[in-house]
């Protein structure tokens, strides 16, 4: 066998047997949505299969994701937004109806191993969602405040 195409086999073996590691799931509450934030490790190029759910009353309820099949009444209410190593979950109209256990879940095509944490949800005791955990979403912003400080020290905005 042609000794390029062993190392390369060899290469795309070891990165489909890393298997994906959900690191956290925090849940809080902004607006009158719940926003779930979903933290794993992204140590591959393969696509990522993810699955967010609410089991309640013993019922597992598919929310949103690539693996199962999302249930009606949460199409609507559900929107995602992600990043390489977060996946953010907005559940619109949360009420007490909406308590319960929350996963986020993921892996690769072709892996048994599934990554999964749990979060239990009960409205009156959720936190209120911090502008911090925006921050690390999208921090363009802070670069051009970054780069904009020699602009701003030199017409004398700023001085450090």
């Amino acid at each position: 066998m042609n000794p390029v195409l062993s190392i390369t086999l060899l290469l795309t073996g070891l990165q489909v047997a890393s298997p994906q590691k959900v690191t956290s799931l925090t849940a809080c509450l902004e607006d009158q949505s719940l926003r779930l934030d979903c933290r794993h490790e992204n140590t591959t190029t393969l696509p990522i299969q993810f699955q967010f759910s609410l089991t309640r009353d013993a019922k597992k309820h598919v929310l949103l994701g690539t693996i199962g099949v999302p249930e009606h009444t949460y199409r609507s209410r559900t929107n995602l937004t992600y990043r390489n190593t977060l996946k953010v979950l907005y559940l619109s109209g949360f009420s007490s109806r909406d308590e319960g256990l929350y996963a986020c879940e993921l892996h690769l095509p072709g892996q048994l191993h599934v990554s999964q944490k749990n979060i239990s949800v009960l409205r009156d005791k959720l936190v209120k969602c911090r502008g911090a955990c925006l921050l690390a979403q999208d921090a363009s912003w802070l670069l051009l405040l970054l780069l904009s400080l020699p602009l701003l020290q030199a017409m004398d905005f700023v001085s450090l």
